[in-house]
């Protein structure tokens, strides 16, 4: 046994370099905030799975406003997007324990949302309430500054109407479309989570993505352009 006053051998002292490459970078307040919220999520699940009332009500409170308003730009009607909220909050409660904890709780909410507004939609077209447009570059920040990004308070007025504009080019786009501009460009999703909501590879995802805000940008030329006819 080495005694106190022994050299400690230098080879013990030296991390090898390739320990040192491979070693993690430490955490950020994002990632902090991330684990948090997955810890919130896993107490909230468990609850839910035992019924608590009280745990789904937090549920709702914590997400309704975030799917009404997903709701309301893919149908274009509040009345309908508030009773197919109701509709989304009661089969979230009646699937709960098909949740999977390895997708995140807002991304199992949202695919829910969507695929409910995508049946709804499909139903108002059969009554004759659907809408096709035929309108081509846009990128994400003109789209996100168009609903309602930071400007100067003497823009507001400008600012209304260019969401209204917005607004009124993604209900021409097709209800795919659409989701997936709203979920990127209005809700600020990642690819990831939108893959995940889709069940579609990050490739598709993005060429659609694509396509669609090119076709947006067309619309909402064509919108601009009629505005502007209107008021001279």
């Amino acid at each position: 046994m080495a005694g106190e006053g022994d050299d400690v051998p230098s080879d013990l002292l030296e991390v090898p370099a390739a320990m040192l490459a491979e070693s993690p970078a430490p955490p950020t307040a994002r990632d902090a905030a991330n684990e948090a919220q997955r810890h919130s999520d896993r107490v909230l699940l468990s609850k839910l799975r035992r019924n608590d009332a009280a745990a789904f009500e937090q549920l709702v409170r914590a997400h309704q406003d975030r799917v009404f308003d997903f709701c309301v730009r893919m149908l274009n009607d509040r009345e309908e997007a508030f009773d197919l909220t109701q509709e989304i909050f009661l089969s979230i409660h009646q699937n709960v324990d098909k949740f999977r904890a390895d997708a995140k709780l807002t991304t199992w909410i949202f695919r829910i949302s969507r695929n409910h507004c995508l049946n709804r939609l499909k139903y108002l077209k059969r009554r004759g309430r659907g809408r096709s447009d035929e309108f081509g570059e846009a990128n994400e920040g003109d789209i996100s500054e168009s609903m309602g990004g930071s400007s100067a308070p003497d823009d507001h007025l400008s600012r209304k109407r260019d969401r209204q504009l917005v607004h009124q080019a993604i209900e021409a786009l097709d209800e795919e479309q659409r989701s997936l501009v709203v979920l990127r460009d209005v809700e600020g999703l990642s690819y990831d989570e939108i893959m995940e909501i889709t069940e579609l590879p990050e490739g598709t995802v993005k060429s659609r993505l694509h396509r669609a805000r090119e076709k947006l940008a067309g619309i909402l030329a064509k919108l601009e352009s009629t505005f502007a006819n209107r008021g001279a």
